[in-house]
């Protein structure tokens, strides 16, 4: 009997075995012939994997941003050792060197929200293949996934291309103005030198952080407008001292660039390109040497001749703060129309009859309309 026993219950025990391997194997089966549930949560945790890289994009933008702006405002120190002290070519080097540590954290910084942005990029991929995955496991061996496919994420840089060359070209600028100076340099040269590339180096900087988002919509309008006037207004310059002959638009580019080097070699300043105090001043000579009317032709000024031409019916080209041939001939026939000199250049005479000119156009337009008056009998 004991003997029996033992046989019955090994054999159940052989039975519970094989029963649990049978469950396990067809547990198996089961979850392979489940792809949609396997599919569905392919999807659930590359969803999670996308949520999780926005995270770390978002924190090392918000990094970057912070460095960006410290080294911006480590530029604008820089500055002011230039400019607000007598300085001599040590604090010039070691301003310089004192820029090192903020321009570091501010390319690490770069270098890692560039890399956050490729994975993230590379997470939403992996959840777009998942999700086209999952619609052709509901579909089934035969069908056809229902709805539309899933849209593949765009790959967009953290700022244009043009503005992070723009930055290394003015970073590559600055290392050579840092390397060109020595203890034999002379101050005013080694001024000049760290100053116009500093400038560049800061311009540069400001429009990447802009692009980059780091700033608010009123912060990044007022920064982009500052930069485009104080553009504009050089460009003007430039243009009536004859150095400039691009368009008058705001933009910083080879044209302008040429412009400022022309008028530097013509000073006698170092060719830099970029405009620091000493070419400004030299700017500034020139346009007196030129008279009353380069010292009149600023955009604003020009927009409100243009303005006035055209209410007085001597002007029908755009108010665009452009001084061209066309207007100083229109300056010289409301000149001769007013009994002024016809010089094609604003004077205090010709800004005079403008101002009475413009009275008498407000008090035609405000005159009470006569009244006809009724015949007697």
């Amino acid at each position: 009997m004991g003997m029996i026993r033992t046989r019955v219950s090994a054999r159940l025990g052989a039975v519970v075995i094989a029963g649990t391997v049978a469950a396990t194997v067809l547990a198996g089966c089961s979850a392979e012939a489940d792809p949609i549930e396997r599919a569905k949560a392919q999807v659930s945790a590359k969803e999670k994997a996308v949520a999780e890289a926005q995270t770390e994009l978002t924190a090392a933008s918000g990094a970057f941003c912070g460095a960006s702006k410290d080294y911006i405002e480590a530029l604008d120190r820089y500055g002011d050792v230039l400019n607000d002290t007598a300085p001599t070519v040590g604090d010039v080097r070691n301003a310089g060197a004192d820029l090192a540590e903020p321009r570091q954290d501010a390319v690490d910084g770069a270098e890692a929200a560039v890399s956050a942005n490729q994975a993230l990029y590379d997470a939403q991929q992996e959840l777009v293949d998942a999700q086209i995955a999952l619609a052709e496991a509901e579909a089934g061996p035969t069908g056809t996934p229902s709805g539309p496919a899933p849209a593949e994420p765009s790959s967009t840089p953290l700022a244009p291309t043009a503005s992070v060359e723009r930055v290394k070209q003015a970073e590559s600028e600055f290392a050579a103005a840092e390397a060109s100076v020595t203890d034999d340099t002379p101050l005013k040269d080694a001024a000049e030198r760290f100053n116009s590339a500093a400038v560049a180096l800061e311009m540069a900087w400001l429009a990447l952080v802009a692009d980059a988002g780091c700033l608010t919509d009123e912060q990044a309008v007022q920064a982009e407008a500052a930069v485009r006037a104080y553009t504009s207004a050089l460009q003007q310059d430039l243009l009536v001292a004859g150095y400039y002959t691009g368009d008058v638009d705001g933009v910083y580019g080879p044209l302008t660039v040429q412009a400022v080097e022309d008028l530097q070699r013509a000073a006698g300043l170092p060719v830099t390109g970029t405009v620091d105090k000493a070419t400004a001043e030299a700017l500034q000579a020139k346009l007196a040497e030129l008279g009353g009317a380069a010292a009149q032709e600023s955009v604003a000024t020009t927009a409100a001749i243009q303005q006035t031409l055209t209410l007085v019916g001597f002007w029908d080209g755009p108010v665009d703060g452009v001084w061209t041939p066309e207007l100083t001939a229109a300056v010289q026939a409301f000149q001769t129309e007013l009994g002024v000199e016809p010089t094609g250049t604003v004077d205090a005479a010709t800004i005079a009859a403008f101002e009475k000119a413009i009275s008498d156009l407000q008090k035609a337009a405000t005159a009470p309309t006569p009244t006809p008056s009724g015949s007697d009998g």
